[in-house]
């Protein structure tokens, strides 16, 4: 049941863990979005270079000026308006870990359909992590079949939701936006 694997995805997530869950785009690798040591975690399992940010996962638009100093009002509207999953690049990252955070102060940041996503963050309160479950450079799972078994093996929990969908996901668009609403695509 959904309400189950909620509660023990939030468990682990309370005690540092990371865990492997089904997102509205791809499966991503996913931890607290504001435990430095967390986040560590899976800079260390993806093999990837900590000068590569992650974005972050947000249940509600309107959490998003508790991680952002300043949130053009555009944003809100291409987020309503998105047809597909949309991560949002912005600068001003704030109350994350640092590690979490670009050099040039900027995060990514999509507000999630995905229903398990939706009820984790609400119960869990602050944004997790979400990024791609693959080792760095390697190609992104278009769905569960696809995870390689040192990812499997090296989260602390494996969400059992979603699991048997053999849709082929594919990543968020991307898009980058300053204060002043200025956007352009990074990856469409």
């Amino acid at each position: 049941m959904l309400k189950d694997e909620v509660a023990k995805a939030l468990k682990v997530l309370q005690d540092g863990g990371i865990i492997l869950y089904p997102t509205d785009t791809i499966w991503g690798i996913g931890c607290d979005a504001t435990n430095a040591e967390a986040v560590k975690k899976i800079y260390e399992l993806k093999q990837r270079d900590e000068a590569k940010s992650m974005i972050i996962l947000l249940d509600t638009d309107s959490k998003l000026q508790s991680y952002i100093s300043e949130v053009p009002d555009v944003a809100y509207q291409l987020i309503e308006y998105a047809e597909n999953p949309l991560t949002l690049v912005m600068p001003g990252a704030k109350n994350l870990a640092p590690n979490l955070i670009s050099a040039d102060g900027t995060v990514g940041i999509r507000v999630t359909s995905h229903e398990f996503c939706k009820q984790l963050l609400q119960r869990f309160r602050k944004p997790i992590v979400s990024t791609s479950a693959n080792i760095s450079g390697q190609p992104s799972p278009k769905n569960f079949n696809g995870v390689a078994a040192e990812i499997i093996e090296g989260v602390d929990y494996v969400v059992d939701v979603d699991q048997h969908d053999m849709t082929e996901k594919k990543p968020s668009t991307i898009m980058s936006i300053d204060p002043s609403g200025k956007f352009e695509f990074i990856r469409r």
